[in-house]
């Protein structure tokens, strides 16, 4: 297949303005997420040309009960040096993704561990699976969490993802999604409980994903200031880019 690029990666939500500069996405149905609600530029913009996104972006979300923007810059590019300076002046977060990739034969073994068992999520673990994550996702609130129960049952009934739990002990304690397109498997949303972290579910996950596709390149997207990327790297995944995104919350 050609390179791989952020263009592989699942986007949930839908494209509501497109022009030459950027293309605007919303999530009518996920208003507090983030990542289905943001303008992606599709070249640099001038400090001018963000300035005047980034007021369009406020008002749309104003319109629709949004406290949020966000922003994600062209693969591979950062930001000039005024547009960094005047969204550290506006008290933006900057930070920026990277893309990873792996053929499933190339991750490493992983010792079997009679305590993990990892299952496809079906009827009869649903409500295991929904319980873990609400549990995971409350630290973002329960608004949030309530939002988010609703898209994993959605989730469930598409054919393109696949949900996995992980039992440790019998205990829901991880669990991940994966995206499944023509030739490539996205881990996406792998979560371990803080109480059964460092216990091998997170490998013992991605090593399901591996041997149940083993016909697809393995693809994932890693916070680039966050340790977990340090892991991936050590697993095998290789590097393939970055991506620059900022975000601002406001209180009114």
């Amino acid at each position: 297949m050609e390179q791989i690029t952020f263009k592989e990666i699942y986007v949930l939500g839908q494209v509501v303005a497109e022009g030459n500069l950027y293309k605007h996405i919303h999530d009518p149905e996920m208003l507090l997420r983030y990542d289905s609600n943001f303008v992606e530029f599709k070249r640099m913009p001038s400090i001018e040309e963000f300035k005047t996104a980034e007021a369009y972006l406020r008002q749309f979300h104003l319109n629709h009960g949004q406290k949020h923007v966000k922003f994600y810059f062209p693969e591979n590019e950062k930001p000039a040096g005024e547009i960094i300076d005047y969204m550290n002046d506006s008290c933006y977060y900057i930070g920026f993704l990277e893309l990873y990739a792996i053929q499933p034969n190339e991750f490493p073994n992983v010792r079997p561990n009679p305590d993990i068992e990892i299952q496809k999520v079906s009827n009869s673990n649903f409500d295991q699976f929904l319980t873990l994550q609400f549990r995971q996702d409350l630290v973002y609130g329960s608004y949030y969490a309530s939002q988010k129960q609703d898209l994993l049952r959605r989730n469930f009934l598409n054919p393109t993802i696949l949900q996995v739990l992980a039992l440790y002990k019998g205990i829901p304690s991880g669990s991940v999604d994966v995206i499944i397109a023509d030739e490539t498997a996205e881990i996406d949303n792998l979560v371990v409980d803080e109480t059964y972290q460092k216990k091998g579910i997170g490998s013992s996950l991605q090593k399901f994903v591996m041997e149940n596709l083993q016909n697809k390149t393995v693809i994932l997207v890693a916070d680039g200031e966050d340790t977990p990327k340090e892991m991936y790297r050590k697993q095998n995944y290789q590097f393939l880019g970055f991506k620059y995104y900022s975000q601002k919350a406001y209180e009114e």
